[in-house]
Order: structure tokens, then sequence, then C-alpha cells
């Protein structure tokens, strides 16, 4: 019995032993500790000690490694699964735009009324009083203060060039800059023809035709906007420029020759503003019937 005691083995002498009472030094406490060892290493009988747990550990160790390895191999899809769900929200809540995104942008189209093209507009319009209070001053007719005058609306014919200019080459064109631009334009020219008619260099039917062009053009150009736009034309452009040369050269106190010189060129502002007037008309009228008939034809096409 390779030497196991009777007591531990089951016998019913080693079970009185434990039981009974304490002899040969061997008390309660002590005969559970030798039953408990001599479990431990027996080879088998009571199915749980560390004897049968050593025998079959290497097989046991296989068994779960294996065991663990197929649980893996199993759950590895889900797992995938799991990681590829979680990597497509992280690349979704990357490329998501975050909240206010849209008022950030709106703040910073809003910023960027205020550039350089714009500040130019601004510029003009405020010259627009400066100019009268100059024009008119000491009675109107100092030629100091006209030179100042003079100063002022060359400044705002100078900065009516580039604004637009600058507006279309670095791309900074607002709706301000859209409305306030022909309104700084018309302002000045406006203010400055009823200046010189008012103090008598000018005669008001010159004041009437250009002024009467300028609004009668752009209010065209609001009623056919929904056909097209009408582009501006050399004509156009050269109007312009001689309508300040004139005007300029009125604001001045001259004499002799270059008074002159002044009434041919305000009689050539005269007649390109009557020309071009009549070519934007022309041009009007044929940009609403292209737009009527293109209109008709998508209707008649959805009809089909």
């Amino acid at each position: 019995m390779t030497g196991v005691p009777a007591s531990a083995a089951g016998g019913p002498s080693g079970a009185r032993r434990v039981k009974g009472p304490a002899s040969g030094g061997l008390t309660p406490a002590s005969g559970r500790a030798l039953a408990r060892e001599a479990r431990d290493r027996a080879p088998g009988g009571f199915g749980g000690g560390k004897a049968r747990r050593d025998a079959s550990g290497p097989e046991d160790v296989r068994a779960a490694a294996s065991s663990a390895a197929s649980s893996a191999t199993s759950s590895s899809p889900s797992s995938s699964e799991d990681t590829g769900i979680a990597g497509t929200a992280e690349a979704q809540g990357s490329t998501r735009a975050p909240r206010g995104g849209k008022i950030a942008a709106a703040a910073v189209d809003q910023a960027s009324v205020w550039n350089i093209a714009n500040l130019l507009t601004m510029l003009r319009l405020l010259l627009v009083p400066a100019f009268v209070m100059l024009m008119l001053a000491d009675g109107g007719y100092d030629p100091a203060w006209r030179s100042f005058a003079w100063a002022a609306f060359a400044i705002a014919m100078i900065t009516d060039l580039f604004d637009g200019h600058l507006a279309r080459t670095y791309n900074l064109v607002t709706d301000f800059g859209k409305i306030a631009d022909p309104i700084a334009d018309k302002a000045i020219m406006g203010a400055a023809l009823i200046c010189l008619s008012a103090l008598g260099d000018l005669p008001w039917w010159v004041t009437g035709v250009i002024l009467g062009r300028e609004l009668g053009i752009t209010l065209l150009r609001f009623l056919v906007i929904r056909y097209g736009v009408i582009p501006a034309s050399r004509g156009g452009k050269l109007k312009t420029l001689t309508q300040g040369v004139a005007v300029g050269m009125y604001v001045l106190a001259l004499t002799g020759w270059l008074a002159t010189l002044r009434w041919w060129v305000m009689a050539a502002a005269v007649v390109l503003t009557v020309v071009t007037g009549l070519d934007y008309v022309k041009q009007a009228i044929v940009l609403r019937r292209q737009g009527i008939a293109e209109r008709k034809a998508a209707l008649e096409e959805t009809e089909e």
C-alpha cells in the first residue's frame, strides 16, 4: 500500500483514531492534516488530489490551449467586425464637420466684406459730403477751395477705377460691393453735376441728361436681370472716363483756352452718354426677347 497509513486509507481503526480522543500525541487537527496530505499524495481513489492533477497536467494544458485557440478563432470574425465598425465610426467622426462649422464659415464670409476693394468704395462714399462742402465753401467761387474739391473728386474717380479691378482680380466680390459700388459712382458724379449747375457753371439740361441716363440704365439692368446681365461695353467705359475728365475740368476754376476745351470735352461726354444709353436699351430688349424665347422652348419640352 505504498506506506499509506491506515488512518489515511480510511480503515476503521484509523477512523476511530482520528475521531477519538487524542492518543499517541495526535490531535483532531493534526489528524485532518494528515488525511489531506495522504489524499494529495494518492494517485487515485479520492479524485481531487495533487497527484492526479500532476499526472494529467500536460494533457490538460494541451487541451486547454486547443480550446482557447478554437474559441479565439471562432470569436475573431466578430472582433474584426467590431474593430471595423469602430474604425468606420472613428473615420466618420473624424470627417464629420464640427457643429457650428457653417456659422464659422458664415462669420468668415462676413469678415471678408472688409477687403481693400470695399474699403475703397467706402472711401468714395465718404468723399461725397466732403466734396460738396469743399465745392460750396466761401460761396463756391474761391479757386483754392475749388482746387481742394477737385482733389476729392479726382481721388473718388481714381478709386472707382481700382476697386472693381481689385475685386475681380483677387476674388473680392461681395454683395456689399455689388450694391455700394454703383451707388458711390452715381453719388459722386451726381453731387458734382448738381453743384456745378447750382453755381451756374453748367447748364441744368446737361445735368439732367447725364443723371437721367445713369439712373435709367441702372433701373433697366434691374428689370432684365432675370433674363441675364448686360455687360459693360467699351463705349460705356469711355463714357465714364470722358465724364470724369469733363466734370473735373469744370470743378477747377479754368480760364482762357482751357475753359473752351472743357466745353468740348463735356460735349463729347454728353454724346457718349446718349449713344451708350441707347445701346444699353437695345441690349436689354434683345436680352429680354432671348430670355422669353428660351423659357417658351423649355416649357414646350417639359410638356412633351
